[in-house]
């Protein structure tokens, strides 16, 4: 017999998966959606931007209603939605019909909180780092193979069929149609957590109070900045590779720039398994690669990949300069190679350090995180920029202050209190709730 944690991990994927085709099930049709709107490079970006507007705000509310409802309440409600107004886009007579529907499926980027959650509630600490990345791994996965590389076949240019004569309507109407059914499957057969004192420990931890406390320590605030140069990043590179490819090197075929683009997905989802073991594995072994930061191993490896995020940024703006389109994408490629390490580290260390409260933490890491995601297409496709190419150099920039705030973080004596220690609100709600139930027993 399968054991329920596996079931439950192929849900979680499943939806996250999903979830992550229909958020970028745009990207690949931004081209044919110009075209019937009349929309600009710039207007473009915008709508890269809106794809994503939704999403900061909804993980960080989705986080702990998934730490008190369950993941297989907040998971299937969250498909029925997104399924719904996925649907309504493809039907969407005007553009600003089409803009307010996609934005609320763009909710299909919130099942990444959901699943964070589901999967810490059903493996152990030693093993969370590479769960989470064969989660967050295949599940980002649908942004490269599924939104990129296998929506644009299935619907490519030409494509018509009984209910639709324009590709990207009819992917959107399909993919919102299979939401809902999964959606459906998801609350009927999945499990909330592995045991019911898990269950338990997870609802107990819910309040506003409690909420601020944990969103304003140093751990979580630092984790928060890290995504949003990691995860952000990727979300915007999903949004907009389509588009720099086709208009940064004049490549019009759909079907070639969308596998370009999906080169860089690839990259950022299916090797964040192996960002998380190896935290893992560092973890276990006690393994210092970064002196300053001695004892810190998970801290040590997620600082070293975001590092290089931030190198082959500034890699990727040199290699649009030369004009080759393939020096282009490897250099895209080794983007994803390190958002893929830097994320797997990263939500390697957010279950692991709150366990009780991974729901929550999980929102607010992906959800802050998610910013980057809208304000990074807004400097890749800036008209104050002299071409395409030197907005990932900008990017790039903004980064180094993140690094400057991970690497005081990290540091020995500040880590090993990042979970009490943090700013503006300094007493622990749940420790005083506890203090005053013993003392009333007594």
């Amino acid at each position: 017999m399968i054991d329920r944690k596996w079931i439950n991990l192929l849900l979680a994927t499943a939806m996250f998966n999903l979830g992550f085709v229909i958020w970028f099930s745009f990207a690949p049709f931004t081209g044919e959606i110009a075209d019937e709107y009349g929309l600009s490079v710039a207007q473009l970006g915008l709508v890269s931007s809106a794809a994503v507007i939704a999403v900061p705000l909804g993980r960080i509310v989705i986080g702990p209603l998934t730490d008190k409802f369950g993941a297989p309440v907040t998971a299937g409600i969250t498909l029925v939605i997104v399924g719904i107004f996925s649907i309504i886009s493809a039907f969407a007579p005007n553009y600003e019909i089409f803009t307010i529907s996609r934005v609320i499926a763009s909710l299909a980027g919130i099942t990444f909180v959901i699943g964070i959650q589901h999967v810490a509630q059903w493996f152990e600490e030693e093993n969370l780092g590479l769960a989470e990345g064969i989660f967050a791994g295949v599940g980002n996965a649908g942004a490269g193979l599924g939104a990129y590389f296998t929506l644009p076949r299935i619907f490519g240019d030409g494509y018509s069929d009984a209910l639709f004569a324009s590709n990207w309507r009819a992917a959107f109407f399909y993919t919102g149609v299979i939401a809902i059914v999964l959606g459906i499957i998801y609350f009927v057969v999945g499990d909330a957590a592995k045991t019911e004192e898990r269950r338990q420990a997870a609802k107990q931890g819910v309040s506003l109070q409690q909420w601020i406390y944990i969103a304003t320590r140093h751990g979580a605030v630092v984790l928060s900045a890290a995504y949003i140069m990691t995860f952000g990043l990727e979300v915007a590179m999903n949004g907009w590779l389509g588009t720099y490819y086709r208009e940064g090197f004049g490549q019009g075929d759909l079907v070639i720039a969308a596998t370009f683009a999906a080169t860089f997905s690839i990259a950022a989802g299916l090797l964040r398994p192996l960002g998380g073991y190896i935290s893992d594995v560092m973890a276990r072994n006690e393994k210092d690669i970064l002196p300053w930061f001695e004892g810190r191993y998970r801290e040590q490896w997620t600082f070293a990949t975001m590092a290089f995020v931030v190198l082959a940024l500034f890699g990727m703006t040199a290699a649009g300069l030369t004009g080759n389109i393939y020096i282009a994408v490897a250099a895209g490629f080794l983007v994803g190679v390190g958002c893929a390490f830097s994320e797997g580290a990263i939500f390697a260390q957010v279950p692991a350090m709150f366990p009780n409260n991974s729901g929550s933490v999980a929102g607010i890491v992906g959800g802050i995180g998610t910013v980057g995601g809208s304000v990074y297409p807004l400097l890749f496709a800036a008209p104050f920029l002299p071409n395409l190419h030197m907005g990932y150099a900008v990017v790039a920039l903004t980064m180094i202050p993140i690094l400057a705030l991970t690497a005081w973080v990290f540091q020995p004596e500040i880590a090993e209190n990042a979970t009490e220690d943090g700013w503006f609100v300094s007493e622990n709600p749940a420790a005083t709730s506890s203090a005053a139930n013993a003392t009333s027993d007594d």
